[in-house]
């Protein structure tokens, strides 16, 4: 096998699995034989299932050989965020105080990916409770491009073990910008769906209303694959969306010829780092290039609402760990704690906040009506160092301000977006972009990341490891 397989796009190598040129066991264990050189470097994986990553791969080999496959993912090896559920495996949601919770059964997103012939090859590190803060008795996650800089929200493992080629795509989940940030701190692609198009039974809640479960990869198509597997209606969740799931791969290929994209400049640019500005303002060129009309849009006020639903994130975040807090306190890390401690809001505030995001949701959409989609910075200045980040989280106002103020807003109105490395600094860090549009538009989204993705090679860089 070559030195770069795990390189290979999800899409190459499982048609290279399918066509039986290389078989699921020689690349999971290659996969393996990489997480046991890099890992101790980079600490992506929380845990990793040697054995039974190996008994799938075996089974997903007989079963292609017998002419039975199971589409795009059989016998590809992915990781898995560590808080959606799997039979039998610990599953901490990045606590200490639950490594030795073993659910009975799988979330449906991980039932899905097994039916699919998915190798599941471990689990993804995370922050403590999919807030902020890494719990400081799990391993750091480690930034492959600077371990000096954060990488990212509660899905940082899944956004590292992809870039780095531990994986060849990861489930993650997001509720005010765990998708998005990772992707732009580690320069990986990630789709965080409408809210309710992915099943949440099996996942451990932040903030119901606001979490959805999507999936990150290293380029559109192969995020796309993983999405069309893990979507679609679940009686396990009254939540999740009875519409139809269209075939994305279908429409990955149309072109954005003749699409209008909406930007706010006076939102992009606000308060934008210089390179992060060069790098928006090279994202939109390109999309005009590929012949889309660029408008000018005014968005409601991303600020005022990412205060205003404080109050709600909170009280559900409170709901979630009432079975373990206040009882098991001495057990959490201080931010989480903090959080938890700290909450005294009343039913009016929360009400309050359940109004604040109705009437968003209804500006948003009324703001992107006139375009098929939006385009804004992930992040309008690169991610901190680890020691700005811990500066940050003493004040979490500042912290929300820096780093959410232009991710949550989506999650408020539960819409998809789409995030795209970009563009580099001057020092190497990826930049990222996020578009996002209405309501099940997941579509458009990956036919427009594909076109800008054939046009661009932000998203082909990798970082330079070594054992």
């Amino acid at each position: 096998m070559s030195d770069d397989i795990h390189y290979l796009s999800l899409l190459e190598v499982s048609e290279r699995i399918r066509r039986r040129q290389l078989t699921s066991e020689e690349v999971t264990l290659w996969l393996l034989e990489r997480i046991r050189r890099l890992d101790p470097l980079l600490h992506a994986y929380l845990l990793v299932l040697p054995d039974a990553a190996l008994a799938e791969a075996r089974a997903a080999d007989r079963d292609i050989a017998a002419g039975r496959w199971h589409g795009p993912l059989h016998g590809v090896p992915l990781g898995i965020k560590d808080l959606l559920w799997m039979q039998g495996v610990p599953t901490t949601a990045g606590m200490p105080l639950l490594r030795d919770f073993r659910p009975a059964e799988d979330a449906t997103v991980v039932r899905r990916l097994r039916r699919a012939g998915a190798v599941l090859i471990g689990k993804l590190n995370m922050s403590e409770g999919a807030i902020y803060e890494h719990h400081a008795l799990l391993p750091r996650p480690f930034n492959p491009w600077s371990r000096a800089h954060h990488p990212g929200f509660s899905s940082s493992g899944s956004a590292i073990a992809t870039v780095a080629g531990m994986c060849y795509g990861a489930i993650a989940s997001d509720s005010a910008g765990s998708i998005r940030l990772p992707c732009a701190a580690n320069g990986v692609t990630g789709i965080k769906p409408t809210w309710g198009r992915v099943s949440r039974a099996g996942v451990m809640p932040l903030a119901e209303s606001l979490d959805t479960v999507g999936a990150i990869a290293r380029s559109v198509g192969d995020a796309a694959a993983i999405l069309q597997v893990i979507s679609g209606y679940d009686s396990d969740d009254p939540t999740s969306l009875a519409d139809p799931v269209p075939e994305y791969a279908s429409v990955l290929d149309r072109g954005v010829g003749g699409l209008a994209m909406g930007v706010d400049w006076r939102l992009a640019q606000q308060e934008t780092d210089v390179e992060v500005w060069r790098a928006f303002q090279g994202a939109v060129d390109s999309f005009r290039r590929l012949g889309v009309e660029v408008r000018d849009v005014t968005l409601p006020d991303f600020d005022a609402i990412t205060t205003a639903i404080t109050p709600l994130l909170v009280m559900e975040l409170v709901a979630a760990h009432e079975k373990y807090f206040p009882e098991h306190a001495d057990q959490y890390g201080p931010g989480l704690r903090g959080m938890l401690e700290g909450a005294r809001y009343g039913a009016l505030e929360v009400v309050r906040s359940y109004q604040a995001k109705d009437r968003f949701s209804g500006q948003l959409r009324a703001a992107i009506a006139g375009c098929d989609f939006i385009v804004l910075p992930a992040l309008s200045q690169v991610m901190p160092t680890w020691e700005e980040f811990e500066a940050l989280a003493l004040h979490r106002g500042r912290l929300s301000r820096r780093l959410l103020h232009l991710t949550m807003p989506f999650n408020v109105a539960g819409v998809p977006t789409l995030s795209l490395p970009a563009g580099w600094t001057a020092s190497g860090l990826p930049i990222g972009v996020q578009l996002a549009t209405q309501r099940l538009g997941e579509s458009l989204l990956c036919r427009a990341g594909v076109a800008f993705q054939q046009a661009t090679d932000a998203h082909l860089r990798r970082p330079t490891l070594r054992s």
